[in-house]
């Protein structure tokens, strides 16, 4: 088989709904249905939620299931270079064959009914986890919670909810509340949610509807603690406290990320060592990812060049708590971003900490926002700004005039994952 096979089937999925995001479960459950139910198959199933931090997230714990000698599969998306990072069985990106074979049967099963790219291929994925062994199931929401298509286990073993913050307000709402009543959909009658650190207006809603439903909660700041001490992860619940490395994850908010992890874990029954495993060993792509191989890096030797993808205001404050740890070093943007998001809340964190911004548009995206308005919105944030064709003529320019400089392209993980694609 080749790679086409699967892209040929996505593309033709693609056509199956006239819009990308249409927020209802009926005909996810009406594909289940002529599947067989996989999702009522699966291993433990954990279900992550949340605005920021739903992947990291994910792939700590995952990194401590396999430090405690288990597999996981792992649904997450988007994806960035190739679809298939999106579906990780029994630990391994799902084969080209794989991905080709469940891909043809939930396209015959589906029988040219409408649905949209998201359901069908979260419904493959689950088929795709219900075939093959594994020790647990690890569910990334894919936007919102209570009408995603992931929202179908009826019993999960775990679920967790990760910071939350406006991003995506016209599917989920204009408030901070609303949203929060989207995701704290994935919670399930008795079934524990580990819950990150929130807003008080969030974590209200949150334990409302975990009464509402007889879920605990394993909140932070109640039930479980992380913090950085020295050069050191302190993290402490009910159970003792444990004293790791810090996280592999760069950014204070991994810290947090990292306890509702080790929440997760220990909940699970995992020891120290798969603890110390989450946060040592997870790897989690363009989330302040160093870029030391391929064309890009080769093309400026002596730039320190970063990556990622994080893109609402939130993650725009992550990034400039990251940049002021960092050594100090001249530090320059390349910024592509969606013209979904809130450009300047993203920026404005960030300005203090930055020598300039060359923005780009993001190559073969309908949806990106021109080059020329994120370098205007740049100025306004107080940034130095300007623009550049691509992100190879934006990082040649920083080099030329800076040869040591530090250069963080960031703003999408659209943009992310096109850079990934031509760095090779």
């Amino acid at each position: 088989m080749t790679s086409a096979s699967s892209d040929a089937i996505l593309q033709r999925m693609m056509a199956l709904h006239p819009k990308i995001i249409d927020l209802t479960l009926d005909r996810v459950w009406r594909l289940l249905e002529a599947l067989g139910n996989p999702q009522d198959s699966l291993p433990p199933v954990i279900h992550i939620a949340g605005t920021n931090g739903k992947g990291s997230t994910q792939a700590m714990i995952r990194a401590g299931i396999e430090g405690a000698g288990q597999v996981a599969h792992a649904y997450t998306s988007p994806h960035l270079a190739r679809f298939h990072e999106r579906i990780r069985v029994a630990g391994k990106l799902i084969s080209e064959a794989d991905l080709t074979a469940v891909l043809d049967e939930c396209y015959a099963a589906n029988g040219g009914e409408a649905i949209t790219y998201f359901e069908i291929t979260t419904c493959a994925a689950l088929l795709a986890f219900a075939r093959t062994p594994a020790d647990y199931t690890l569910l990334e929401v894919g936007l919102g919670g209570r009408l995603d298509a992931t929202n179908v286990i009826a019993k999960p073993a775990l679920t967790i909810i990760t910071p939350i913050s406006m991003d995506h307000e016209s599917y989920l709402g204009d408030t901070l509340a609303k949203i929060a009543f989207e995701k704290a959909g994935i919670l399930k009658r008795g079934v524990p949610c580990v819950v990150g650190p929130q807003p008080d207006e969030v974590m209200e809603v949150i334990e409302r509807q975990a009464a509402r439903l007889g879920a605990p909660l394993i909140a932070r700041g109640q039930h479980w603690h992380s913090r950085r001490e020295r050069d050191r992860l302190v993290f402490d619940d009910e159970t003792g406290l444990l004293d790791l490395p810090l996280p592999n994850l760069l950014g204070a908010h991994q810290v947090d990320n990292a306890g509702a992890a080790l929440a997760a874990l220990r909940h699970l029954g995992m020891t120290e060592a798969a603890c110390e495993a989450a946060v040592t060993r997870a790897f989690w792509p363009a989330r302040m990812q160093r870029l030391t191989t391929g064309p890009l890096p080769d093309s400026a030797p002596g730039v320190e060049l970063w990556l990622d993808g994080g893109h609402n205001p939130a993650a725009g404050e992550a990034l400039a708590h990251v940049l002021a740890e960092m050594p100090k070093r001249p530090t320059h943007l390349i910024c592509g971003m969606l013209n979904t998001k809130d450009v300047g809340g993203y920026l404005r964190p960030m300005a203090p900490h930055v020598a300039s911004l060359t923005a780009v548009s993001i190559p073969g995206e309908a949806n990106t926002l021109p080059a020329e308005t994120t370098a205007q919105t740049a100025k306004v944030a107080g940034m130095s700004a300007t623009t550049a064709p691509d992100v190879a003529t934006a990082l040649a320019t920083i080099a030329a005039s800076d040869p040591s400089a530090r250069v963080l392209i960031c703003g999408s993980l659209y943009l992310a994952g096109s850079v990934l694609r031509e760095n090779g």
